[in-house]
């Protein structure tokens, strides 16, 4: 289950003297939620210190944490803390150049290894999983990657109902190049009816989702490229969630449900800033033909220098541990820790029984989520809660991020303190 409203500008109309938008459909609909979140000290929580899943916090006290979407605990390792020390003693905190002036030399082994772990695909890294869309989509829908034909008329961009925001605000940009229409899965036909649609117009369908849902969930890749492939069209999945948490290498869930094969109408951006241990985000491609295409055009690429150094080392260290065996032992870890959780909250909770490592509590009011993220916090328990436009508006989801390094109090201790969840 992933909650994300609907905030499309179809939907709305024009209130007060702002313009009919998606930006003021959003304001305009958006509670003080937030706001009181961040008095009451239930998110925003600044900390000075960590061990493991426990932190300090600036006031003295310490708290076990399920915010972080550092699944496998990676960033803690003595490799990638080494790595980054030495890259730091070696150049300095960053060297400010547009990697197509000037490569750090960590730049072109990270390429390799993480080709290594996709299959021989080519794979780009980029700053982060926003300057992957940034930079892919415009491309990718212009049709001037050659491993991903568009036709004539160009594309219709279909962007799912839950697909995380670093793709709906893009939406003014995929504009310029073909209509955007959402569709929800949460409708069997919704696809298929604007697949038809677009087919009808003779532009190329492009279909943009999540593959690990940010609030919880799973995205059924392999039945939408399926929908997609019969019609000549392209799926782009953002994968954030699901790197490093599937398969023997870490490829990740969009990945591994393919078989470990990606179909060649299908791309995944994926991120190295959670599971993976380290920071950035990349582009999984069809050919050499294709990164060289985004080396020359690419906005974030031609003009955005980068990974900082250090962390750049980092993700090569993470990439290694990958490909080395660390990960698929911490996988194990971290299922085993989802499996104990569903068990102590009897499978209420969104994402229960799934390989996601998120687990949501959603409540029907606002009301109800604010108690229980106050009993939580009461109890040394730091969580995120979320309300609109994250989720429906007037509910509210506490959201579990959860780690192979969590330990069973952690998880228990938890649980004792969310309490019952009401409708």
């Amino acid at each position: 289950m992933t909650t994300t409203a609907d905030t499309s500008p179809e939907s709305t109309t024009e209130i007060g003297p702002r313009p009919a938008n998606w930006v003021s459909a959003r304001i305009d609909k958006t509670t003080d939620s937030l706001d009181r979140a961040f008095d009451e000290g239930l998110t925003g929580h600044v900390i000075t210190g960590r061990d493991g899943k426990v932190v300090e916090l600036e006031d003295g006290s310490s708290a076990i944490e399920f915010v972080s979407c550092s699944y496998l605990g990676l960033e803690a390792h003595p490799a990638l803390v080494g790595a980054a020390e030495d890259a730091l003693r070696r150049f300095g905190a960053h060297f400010s150049s547009s990697r197509n002036r000037m490569r750090p030399m960590y730049l072109g082994q990270l390429e390799a290894l993480l080709s290594e772990i996709y299959g021989g695909r080519p794979v780009v890294p980029f700053t982060s999983v926003s300057n992957v869309h940034l930079g892919v989509l415009p491309l990718l829908g212009n049709g001037t990657l050659p491993g991903y034909p568009v036709s004539a008329k160009g594309p219709v961009f279909l962007v799912e109902k839950t697909a995380h925001a670093s793709i709906q605000v893009l939406r003014g940009v995929m504009e310029q190049l073909g209509p955007v229409r959402r569709f929800d899965l949460a409708d069997p036909e919704s696809l298929a009816t604007r697949v038809k649609e677009a087919t009808a117009q003779g532009r190329t369908p492009i279909a943009l989702v999540d593959g690990v849902g940010s609030m919880g969930g799973l995205i059924d890749v392999v039945g939408l490229a399926r929908t997609l492939g019969e019609a000549d069209g392209l799926l782009y999945v953002d994968d954030a969630h699901g790197i490093s948490i599937e398969g023997r290498h870490g490829a990740g869930y969009a990945y591994e449900a393919f078989g470990g094969r990606l179909p060649d109408h299908v791309l995944i951006a994926g991120s190295l800033s959670k599971g993976f241990g380290g920071a950035g985000g990349f582009a999984v491609l069809g050919s050499a033909e294709d990164v060289r295409v985004l080396r020359k055009f690419a906005n974030p690429l031609v003009f955005g220098h980068s990974i900082m150094l250090p962390l750049l080392a980092a993700d090569v260290a993470a990439a290694e541990l990958h490909l080395g065996g660390e990960v698929a032992r911490l996988q194990d870890r971290l299922w085993a820790n989802a499996a104990v959780f569903d068990e102590l909250t009897e499978g209420r909770l969104v994402s229960a029984g799934q390989h996601s490592p998120i687990r949501g509590a959603h409540f029907g009011t606002e009301a109800a989520a604010f108690e229980a993220a106050r009993r939580l916090r009461s109890a040394g328990v730091l969580v995120l809660p979320a309300f609109f436009p994250t989720v429906e508006k007037g509910t509210g989801l506490i959201r579990f991020a959860l780690s192979a390094t969590h330990e069973k109090s952690h998880l228990e201790t938890a649980v004792d303190a969310l309490g019952p969840i009401t409708a």
